[in-house]
């Protein structure tokens, strides 16, 4: 089985195969250790001009990763916990995201910062948090969130080798050492995917009635909705369709707005914290895309530090019952 932390290490292989341009900067990278998840094991053997293991230093690392993007390298950057995004955010906002237009199109700034994010390890209030919603919006930034369908590392190697604009990839740490999901194998799904470069998901149970609710999410929320569905179909006679980002910034409304033309009910979820999230994002363009009679809900983090305690993490952190009682009362509206 090829799980999602394998497709990912293949794609970096692949993509410094492919292009000498290639350069793979961070923390720990280098072989036996491989990095804090290895995700770049056996790249410095193979690579090892090319692999530059790093101070730990995030905004010099990701600021050295802009300069050699400047001068027409195509660098990834590991930053080992997203939670230390936040010291990189200059070189990211200020710097990589504003060149291509402080130079008027003549500068491109083809750089990767590829980060874990989320909790649900114990790793506690420093090292559990989805940070992405802090930069989702930012002009000039991609951000792609990595999930269990279809191509994550085919994902990974579109970012790198054909994105002439940065991306910050993120990838959920439990979805390392779950197998990939070809959509041709979601055998109760009926599965489809949207065009373009970084596409979205659409998932419903084959054979079951027309949905009534439309669930957007990303990264390993995605497995979970997956689990919340189920349940709502077998136990409650509740049908969802499922809408999986890939793309989370610049965001794009036309698939969870096609799905709720069709149902009129949306549930979004993230594992962020609630307040000034992606969800409410989503809430926000369904709004403004003047369905009518839309009945919307989220799903999210509680807004407070992330406990190291199992008990106490699983109150904080959005579960699965959290997604099955949402849609109940959804339903029920």
């Amino acid at each position: 089985m090829t799980t999602v932390l394998k497709a990912l290490n293949a794609a970096l292989h692949f993509c410094l195969a492919e292009d000498p341009g290639v350069y793979f900067l961070g923390e720990d990278v280098l072989d036996p250790y491989g990095g804090a998840f290895k995700v770049s094991q056996g790249l410095s053997t193979a690579y090892a001009d090319r692999v530059i293991a790093t101070p730990i230093s995030e905004g010099g690392i990701v600021g050295l990763g802009v300069g050699m993007a400047l001068r027409g390298l195509r660098p990834v950057v590991e930053i080992m916990f997203g939670d230390f995004i936040t010291l990189a955010m200059d070189q990211l906002i200020n710097h990589a995201a504003k060149m291509r237009w402080m130079s008027n199109d003549r500068v491109r700034v083809p750089l990767v910062v590829r980060t874990p994010m989320g909790g649900r390890r114990g790793y506690g209030p420093t090292h559990s948090q989805t940070l992405e919603k802090h930069l989702l919006g930012a002009p000039g930034l991609r951000v792609i969130a990595a999930c269990t369908l279809d191509d994550p590392g085919g994902l990974l190697q579109k970012a790198v080798l054909r994105d002439d604009d940065p991306v910050l990839f993120i990838e959920h740490k439990l979805m390392y050492t779950r197998g990939v999901l070809a959509l041709s194998d979601l055998e109760e799904w009926q599965a489809e995917r949207t065009d373009g470069v970084y596409p979205a998901y659409r998932l419903r149970i084959a054979g079951a009635p027309a949905p009534t609710i439309t669930v957007a999410t990303y990264g390993y929320m995605a497995e979970m909705a997956r689990e919340a569905a189920l349940r709502l179909a077998y136990q409650h006679e509740v049908f969802t369709e499922l809408v999986v980002y890939t793309q989370l910034s610049p965001f794009e409304p036309e698939p969870v707005l096609e799905s709720l033309r069709r149902t009129g009910r949306l549930l979004a979820l993230e594992e962020g914290g609630r307040t000034l999230g992606w969800g409410a994002e989503v809430l926000a363009q369904a709004v403004e895309g003047d369905l009518g009679g839309l009945r919307a809900a989220r799903v999210a983090a509680r807004d407070m530090p992330i406990p190291a305690a199992a008990m106490l993490e699983a109150q904080v952190l959005p579960q699965a019952d959290d997604i099955l009682q949402a849609a109940l009362d959804l339903a029920r509206k």
